[in-house]
């Protein structure tokens, strides 16, 4: 009967590790591509500095799945003391800091309120200087939820570095301004009459309602699905555990 068992917890953690192994070469497989496609890819990620970390995050995410599914597979088929035990601790090193981020996450859930955006936004924002960071990312955000600052464009008038930037001559930047259709390729309305201030061509509603709306069915799913990856990775501890004692 423990022989059966230990049968049962090797194929359940090969075919677990086969998946992951999949997405990890997958993963691998995009973040390589991105960075050193031919044709023309490369130059427009490299123009854009979240575009490029967010490659170098799926490269390493993919690096990491790839050799945990492989560690996992080979473990698991060949029944190998040192494999499993080395999966064991690299799952529950994850699996630890995973667990810190969520406790990390809770502890200073009161940093991601209206009002710190608000402060950040009016402190940082450099409008259409999108080789800063901060306001790029801000620049996709209003663009893509067709919304404007935090709480709506009047955020822009205690906007310090964006009124010394643009000299006062912009009520709001750019993509503030209402486009057919709402993308970075749509064509704007009317861009002279959106930075001074007129209403018809501004997307009124705050980012911090839009996304608020938009994400909060989101939320519970992506909860779920955390609690469901932590509770396979401790499976897969337990799996691990298991065959590495009953492998004489």
């Amino acid at each position: 009967m423990e022989g059966d068992c230990l049968s049962c917890m090797k194929y359940l953690m090969f075919v677990f590790n086969f998946f992951i192994f999949l997405g990890g070469a997958c993963l691998l497989g995009v973040g390589i591509w991105v960075l050193v496609d031919p044709t023309g890819f490369r130059e427009i990620v490299a123009t854009n500095p979240l575009l490029t970390t967010g490659a170098y995050i799926v490269l390493a995410m993919g690096g990491l799945l790839f050799l945990l599914g492989f560690l996992g597979c080979c473990g698991a088929v060949r029944e190998n003391r040192c494999l499993l035990l080395f999966f064991f601790i690299f799952i529950l090193v994850i699996f630890l800091v995973e667990l810190s981020a969520a406790i990390l996450a809770f502890i200073f859930r009161e940093h991601l309120t209206r009002e710190f955006f608000t402060r950040e936004l009016t402190k940082h924002y450099q409008g259409n200087n999108d080789t800063d960071v901060f306001s790029a990312t801000w620049n996709s955000v209003m663009i893509t939820f067709g919304c404007c600052g935090v709480n709506g464009p009047e955020d822009f008038k205690t906007a310090s570095v964006f009124r010394l930037l643009t000299l006062d001559s912009e009520e709001v930047p750019t993509a503030c301004c209402r486009r057919e259709p709402q993308t970075r390729d749509g064509v704007l309305l009317s861009r002279e009459e959106c930075q001074l201030g007129r209403s018809p061509f501004i997307n009124k509603q705050g980012c911090y309602t839009v996304i608020l709306n938009t994400f909060e069915t989101y939320v519970y799913l992506a909860g779920a699905f955390a609690i469901g990856v932590l509770a396979i990775e401790l499976f897969l501890m337990i799996f691990a555990m298991c065959l590495f004692r009953g492998i004489q």
